[in-house]
């Protein structure tokens, strides 16, 4: 990134999912939220998804794992990723990385910043996924077979965005 650590942290913090926008990544929400559209449901998008809200984590069914200020920012949740409506599961903090009830999906993802020179910044993204069961991890598989492709596109857009908001803030 061509801006500081400080900008692009400042930049990771304040993401609004939301904002990050490309036609496949538009494409792909449009699959994904069909089986509800067939059922008649609408699916109206949030106004916003915030990774950091005024009271902590705005996105339904995440927490906010931890912060390093100006460093990294930790998020999880506890879901069935793979149902077509996703189930949420709300879990305190201090009972995430224990969580083992069976039949769900853990993630946990971290935005991490680390400087790069005078003016410049790495930014990682990373996911991972943990099952609470053998049947948990089957569902999973196969789900990750059909949006790998659209997984690595979404990171990939989450960090321009990102991006191109810290170079906005460098100025």
């Amino acid at each position: 990134v061509d801006a500081t650590p400080a900008a692009t942290y400042d930049a990771a913090a304040a993401l609004d999912f939301m904002t990050v926008r490309t036609p496949l990544l538009v494409a792909s929400m449009f699959v994904r939220d069909l089986p509800a559209r067939l059922r008649g449901r609408a699916v109206e998008p949030p106004p916003e998804l915030r990774l950091l809200g005024a009271n902590g984590p705005a996105l339904p069914g995440w927490l906010l794992l931890g912060v390093e200020e100006d460093h990294e920012i930790a998020f999880g949740a506890v879901g069935r990723f793979w149902e077509p409506d996703i189930e949420w599961r709300d879990v305190a903090l201090e009972d995430f990385p224990r969580f083992a009830e069976p039949g769900w999906g853990k993630i946990g993802c971290h935005l991490l910043v680390r400087p790069d020179g005078p003016g410049r910044t790495v930014l990682t993204y990373e996911c991972r996924v943990a099952s609470t069961d053998e049947e948990a991890r089957r569902k999973m598989a196969r789900y990750w077979v059909l949006i790998r492709p659209f997984v690595g596109h979404i990171m990939r857009a989450t960090l321009r965005t990102i991006a191109r908001d810290a170079e906005v803030l460098r100025l």
